[in-house]
């Protein structure tokens, strides 16, 4: 059976003791103070608008500056509590920031897959459903009073440089993937009940923040000089879909500088880009103590109270950290900053706080206040994690084939490596006390006998002490599964990696190993980045290699339900696997998407490097064949170009049409996909639909435009609608960061299969 970190009578008791818990004291508002319940800001028949103005009328300067940071002081002559904003929320509720306490009625919460490994299903509805379970469980603990409602994830930074050691929290290279959860996970943190929040989310960290530590650059430090192309057709896409999709209530700043400017002090960024361009409803919030960085650090402004000010000039609503706090005041007494400037940020803190419900009185009495201990960690949330898990872990090969492993020909399991028994491993970083762990030991324990060696003490691998053990245990077994790779020790927030090696000597142990065994080897490697395995995958001795992420909880369990054959792997990769020569002469501080051959400068990701890789972006077998075939699609299709009628002299000799010159409402592209299972295994397909646009200097040379999951049983065929939109994904950026869609022929590659289509302009009428 597997361990659990929280015993499994105590998980029995707290499911018995639903409703149990000490209520939470009305955050304001409550109706038993008579002094403060008939104030025009508790009336919930009013406007959210007119509450605001009404609570901004109330408070004095000194109790308006203390709002503005992370731990907002109380303002008890309004009734209105002390209210911690940091709480985090990447992949489960996590105690990383000081809004989450685990204890008491709430020894932990459902840990699911790390981001990275949760992408790689390629499955919004996935995505969607982890969402509305980790909000379910933030309501039941802030009901509980252990909990914060302002969660600081999800985190959808481009993956665009494999060292980087917060790429793990990432949907990984891909803009539009990395758009597409961000708008996802959002809507199911969020609710779905209008303009009610039931959590508010954060997309972080705006913008080209993907840097943390290397060769002596830090991201305090780190000034990225990024293209308007880039910034238009990389960096922000996440962003926008996460605002203009997703509804996000809030964006947080980033540390570094772009082109120059801190991103907390950049209004281009925050007040024109963010509020006024995609319309965000919600608030601002730096990184922690971001505006302090960019005045200590960087030395962006001569005093403090010129920082204070051009941080909240700039559209920065909420600080994390107490600089605003300190330096505010000082900043409106010397005429830097008005008061009416502190009460506009002001207006998008409290009206976010007014949407969770946190002004409307009794928490029990709103629409989460049933929520409690009983719904955290349930067997529902934590089935999903697992399948979260299953959907998540890609077969990189696959040999003559070699898996799954047969019940009846492997009955014993040597079970090698660092990460074999591994526990907080599998949950990556900005996790919170998981419900319980299985370890990939005890998940493939579940199946056969294991011989269980780690190999090497940790996965820095600095010796062979542990060698010969691991090596005897693969001759005595029928298959060996080595489950190695990374941890926190080697990737993680302020660490990024040197190479793409596996650590220490870790790949002379999976050599001697393979060399040994008497059966099938197995390589299953953990890591947020991706690794140079080549050794592995040409190594005929290697018989299979899987990629698991950190899985999370039910980490262990999925793996062995992968090995096995009860899963089908389905998952792709979301990020392109580079040999070490990439890395080789590559700065991380460059930050150039598109290569240059007068530089030598290889480019970045699969839309614009075209070297060599050890597997590529969308790489993942399966256990069986599926056949896709296009059954229809439109060879050509017209793009409506707006103010152009048929009676106007409009000629259309532009290669590329502004995005904003065209009618883009409803202007899709719409093809019929037939998908084949062809084999003998039930399974899932996960289907990617790539644009390769007309060839010109500054599209990318492919781009993914679609995806989709496509369940099929043995032998049968399912067909399957994929609707592109025309504007937002068939478009490029050009060199000044304006969009426009190519005309001419587009090919699109659904697996195999490539279709041609030609964009053509017309006149409206």
């Amino acid at each position: 059976m597997p361990s659990a970190t929280v015993p499994s009578s105590l998980i029995l008791l707290f499911l018995l003791i639903l409703g149990t818990a000490l209520a939470r004291d009305p955050f304001a508002c409550d109706p038993r103070d008579a002094a403060t319940a008939g104030l025009s800001f508790c009336r919930t028949s009013l406007s959210i608008q007119e509450r605001v103005k009404d609570l901004l009328g109330r408070l004095t300067m000194d109790e308006k500056v203390r709002l503005l940071v992370n731990n907002a002081a109380a303002v008890p002559r309004l009734g209105i509590k002390g209210y911690e904003w940091w709480s985090e929320a990447l992949h489960g509720v996590s105690n990383t920031g000081p809004g989450v306490k685990f204890g008491g009625n709430f020894p932990g919460a459902t840990s699911f897959p790390q981001v990275i490994t949760t992408a790689a299903s390629f499955n919004g509805t996935l995505w969607e459903a982890i969402g509305r379970v980790v909000s379910d469980e933030a309501r039941a603990m802030y009901n509980g009073g252990a909990g914060g409602l302002t969660y600081w994830s999800p985190n959808v930074n481009i993956f665009r440089d494999p060292r980087w050691g917060r790429g793990q929290e990432t949907p990984g290279e891909d803009p539009m993937v990395a758009g597409v959860y961000a708008a996802s996970y959002v809507r199911g943190l969020q609710g779905n009940n209008g303009d009610r929040l039931k959590v508010a989310a954060c997309c972080k960290h705006f913008t080209a923040y993907d840097l943390d530590n290397w060769n002596g650059v830090d991201r305090f430090h780190f000034n990225a000089k990024v293209t308007k192309q880039d910034i238009e057709d990389t960096f922000d896409v996440p962003f926008k879909m996460c605002v203009m999709d997703g509804n996000v209530a809030s964006v947080m700043c980033s540390y570094n500088q772009v082109n120059g400017i801190p991103t907390c002090a950049d209004p281009n960024l925050l007040k024109r880009t963010v509020r006024g361009q995609w319309g965000l409803n919600g608030y601002i919030v730096s990184d922690c103590d971001s505006v302090g960085v960019y005045y200590d650090t960087q030395h962006y402004t001569s005093t403090p109270e010129e920082a204070a000010a051009d941080a909240i000039k700039a559209g920065l609503d909420l600080d994390c950290g107490p600089f605003l706090a300190v330096h505010t005041q000082d900043a409106v007494n010397k005429g830097l900053l008005s008061e009416a400037e502190v009460s506009g940020a002001l207006s998008n803190t409290l009206a976010v706080q007014m949407r969770l419900g946190m002004y409307d009185g009794e928490p029990s009495a709103q629409l989460y206040g049933n929520l409690g201990p009983g719904d955290v960690c349930t067997p529902a949330h934590q089935q999903l994690a697992l399948e979260a898990a299953r959907q998540g872990i890609v077969l990189l090969k696959n040999q003559n084939p070699s898996l799954p492993l047969s019940h009846l020909r492997h009955r014993t399991v040597a079970v090698i490596g660092p990460n074999a028994n591994a526990t907080d491993t599998m949950i990556g970083n900005y996790a919170g006390v998981p419900c319980r762990y299985t370890t990939p030991l005890q998940g493939i324990g579940s199946y056969a006998r294991t011989i269980y060696q780690p190999g090497c003490a940790n996965v820095a691998c600095s010796d062979n002490k542990l060698f010969g053990g691991a090596i005897n245990a693969a001759h005595q077994a029928d298959a060996t599964v080595l489950i190695m790779g990374l941890d926190q020790s080697i990737e993680a927030e302020f660490k990024d990696r040197k190479g793409l090696l596996l650590p220490g000597r870790q790949q002379d142990l999976i050599s001697q190993v393979a060399m040994a065994s008497k059966g099938p080897t197995i390589l299953v490697l953990m890591s947020g980045g991706p690794i140079d395995v080549s050794f592995a995958k040409n190594d005929p001795r290697i018989s299979a290699i899987i990629w698991a992420g950190y899985p999370g909880q039910a980490g262990g369990a999925a793996i062995a339900d992968v090995l096995y054959g009860t899963t089908n792997p389905e998952g792709k990769l979301p990020m392109t696997w580079y040999p070490q020569e990439y890395v080789s002469n590559l700065a991380m501080t460059e930050m150039s998407m598109r290569p240059s051959s007068i530089k030598g400068y290889p480019g970045r990701t699969y839309r614009f490097y075209k070297g060599p890789t050890v597997y590529p972006f969308g790489h993942g077998l399966s256990y069986t064949n599926f056949v896709t075939t296009i059954a229809s699609a439109p060879t050509v299709v017209k793009v409506p170009i707006d103010g152009c009628h048929h009676s106007s002299n409009c000629t259309f000799s532009d290669i590329a049409i502004k995005v904003n010159h065209a009618k883009c409402n409803k202007l899709s592209l719409g093809l019929q996909v037939n998908v084949k299972n062809a084999g003998s295994k039930d399974g899932t397909h996960t289907l990617l639909v790539f644009s390769e646009p007309p060839a010109g200097h500054w599209a990318p040379h492919k781009q993914l435009v679609a995806f989709e999951k496509v369940h099929a049983p043995a032998g049968a065929q399912q067909r399957v609608g994929i609707s592109i939109h025309v504007c937002k994904f068939l478009s490029v950026v050009d060199v000044a960061g304006v969009r426009r869609i190519p005309l001419g022929e587009h090919n699109l590659r659904v697996g195999d299969v490539m279709h041609t289509v030609s964009l053509q302009a017309t006149a409206l009428g």
